[in-house]
């Protein structure tokens, strides 16, 4: 058992200051960096340059979430930049496995993530391939949106696989959490929790970071306290 992983969400930061913004958060698991290609969302963020300048700005292991078509040409680029963990979306490629191997050919940790309408069961064979799940529980292209918790299903789908043997990978989820919602995703399996607005729209960001992992570990069987 592990305890909870809180990764704050730079999308709710105030993009001028993101050397300070990372800092405000110390403690956190991983910082988790949308990046958004105006394409497969409709909304452009950030690319690889700013990951490069963020890099050498934190500690913090960085979480790359990329909402961007063609991730199998952009992907590898984060990781051999040194992101720890890159996470492309099933409904982006049509050859996820391909690109989840060229990712951890290149130094980082690769991530699968699956839209609010995406059936699970068409990916678990493929995400033997995968170290992390990120299940979207708001549509992915914009902060500040309310928690879908029909998407919970997904991630006791999969936190059972974990459990029994059959995966072995991190559940995350992103979308809408803050202390309200991070119990009923700690009941299902999850193992980290994006949030954004949560941590960033509070008066102290790592307070609010301390604070949501205790929520979730008081709410989940599977994490420690």
């Amino acid at each position: 058992m592990a305890a909870p992983m809180i990764a704050p969400s730079i999308l709710s930061a105030d993009f001028a200051r993101l050397a300070e913004e990372a800092a405000a958060v110390h403690g956190a698991d991983w910082l988790h960096v949308d990046v958004m290609d105006a394409h497969f969302v409709p909304n452009l963020t950030l690319g690889l340059p700013v990951v490069e300048s963020l890099l050498k700005a934190t500690d913090i292991p960085l979480d790359c979430h990329l909402m961007i078509d063609d991730p199998g040409r952009w992907a590898p680029g984060y990781a051999e930049a040194g992101a720890h963990n890159v996470t492309i979306h099933a409904e982006a490629t049509a050859d996820p496995v391909a690109v989840a191997r060229d990712i951890r050919a290149a130094g980082a940790k690769a991530g699968l993530s699956v839209k609010p309408g995406t059936p699970i069961e068409d990916y678990l064979e493929v995400l033997r391939e995968f170290d992390t799940l990120l299940v979207m529980s708001v549509e992915p292209g914009f902060g500040g949106q309310s928690f879908m918790p029909e998407v919970l299903g997904k991630a006791r789908t999969v936190r059972n696989l974990v459990d029994t043997g059959h995966l072995t990978l991190l559940v995350e989820i992103d979308g809408g959490i803050n202390a309200d919602t991070v119990h009923a995703a700690a009941e299902a399996g999850v193992d980290c929790f994006v949030a954004g607005s949560a941590v960033y729209g509070a008066e102290d960001p790592a307070a609010a970071v301390a604070a949501l992992r205790t929520s979730a570990a008081g709410s989940s069987a599977h994490l420690l306290g």
